[in-house]
């Protein structure tokens, strides 16, 4: 089991990774992914919470490496992939980890981006300046995540990844 979740944690960094430039909307300095936040949903329900920030914070590192990504990735997709695993974990429902992804990086990850902007990266934004790219690219992202996990699992599709406890 153990290289199955390996194997497709692999899989879901390395689609992170390439699609990073080619999926994005610019806003500001910021960089709106919505791949990322399907990916952390996904991480989430199929692979754990362990893996879900995991995946997110290689990704981030991989654009950041690669010149795709900004530094106001890190905390998005990390805080994001953690709630999204966390409430999963809890409720068991996809719809928590969509909630959770809309919340961990529309609220939570904006606000954790303005330090960074404002000290690493010399931008003098509100500190409620991100809170809406952020939400809004959680929100594509996370609605095709719902789309997905509720077709696969009618089709009973990944079952063998998927979990009822971590």
């Amino acid at each position: 089991m153990k290289m199955k979740k390996l194997t497709f944690a692999a899989l879901l960094i390395a689609l992170g990774t390439i699609s990073g430039h080619l999926i994005y909307i610019p806003v500001g300095i910021a960089k709106a992914f919505p791949v990322q936040h399907l990916i952390n949903v996904l991480s989430a329900v199929l692979l754990g919470p362990a893996y879900a920030v995991w995946n997110a914070f290689a990704i981030s590192l991989f654009r950041n490496i690669l010149g795709t990504g900004s530094l106001l990735a890190f905390p998005g997709s990390m805080i994001g992939a953690f709630w999204a695993a966390y409430l999963y974990k809890f409720k068991g429902s996809n719809f928590a980890a969509v909630i959770g992804e809309l919340f961990g990086t529309g609220i939570l990850g904006a606000l954790a981006a303005y330090p960074i902007a404002n000290f690493l990266m010399g931008s003098a934004s509100a500190v409620y300046f991100f809170v809406i790219p952020f939400s809004v690219s959680s929100l594509a992202g996370v609605f095709i995540a719902y789309l997905f996990l509720e077709v696969t699992e009618e089709a009973e599709i990944l079952t063998s990844l998927k979990e009822s406890d971590y």
